[in-house]
């Protein structure tokens, strides 16, 4: 029963940081669009099982980084300039005309598979965020660095990616307005959340300083 609380809380975890617009959930539901929702479920997995990787990664490291408070400081300050340079590059290229590109053809399953494995390990949004996730959770009490917690934790992330995934997939089965709009706007809309992670970082910061 004790290891129900880690799995949700990165369950939980995985469903903030995933469910906005970004390149993997994007790319998911345009794959289910065009080849279909098996296609499109076979490049969740391969995205997945990145996911799994790089959270049991951040967890090792978080784990390091919570022993020296002193890391802590320099990440925050580290992070808040991959955050505006994040937001930045967001708003740019949500104003970039948009050029029709031609279609891709995949041939197989195992090719849609791969081109999840290599999108999500080509993100590395994941390792950060799931380092600060787990700091600010194991400062709080919610969450200890031990064996059991820890892979409770990634078993919650993996769930709760791949329910986000998945859900991208069933929600643009059909062109809609709401479809339409998102994939116009997300550039924009992950360009707000950078940019929210921004401030928030930089008050964290000033306040550090001066408080």
């Amino acid at each position: 029963m004790a290891l129900i609380a880690p799995f949700f809380l990165g369950f939980i975890a995985a469903g903030i940081g995933i469910t906005p617009p970004g390149l993997i959930n994007m790319t998911a539901a345009k794959v289910s669009l065009k080849d279909g929702r098996i296609e499109a479920v076979f490049f969740a997995i391969g995205a997945t099982i990145i996911v799994f990787f790089q959270t049991f990664l951040a967890l090792l490291f978080a784990n390091f980084i919570s022993s020296h408070p002193d890391i802590i400081s320099r990440l925050q300050e580290v992070g808040l300039f991959i955050f505006i340079a994040l937001t930045i590059y967001f708003f740019w290229k949500a104003k970039r005309p948009k050029i029709p590109k031609g279609e891709i053809k995949v041939r197989s399953r195992a090719n849609r598979f791969f081109l999840g494995m290599l999108l999500s390990a080509l993100n590395l949004f994941p390792i950060p965020y799931y380092v600060f996730v787990s700091i600010t959770l194991s400062t709080y009490g919610y969450f200890y660095f031990i064996e059991s917690f820890i892979y409770a934790f990634v078993v919650g992330v993996v769930a709760g990616s791949f329910l986000v995934f998945y859900l991208y997939i069933l929600f643009f089965k059909k062109r809609d307005a709401k479809s339409s709009f998102l994939m116009n706007n997300g550039n924009y809309i992950i360009g707000t959340i950078t940019g929210v992670v921004s401030i928030i970082t930089l008050f964290k910061l000033i306040k550090g300083y001066f408080g």
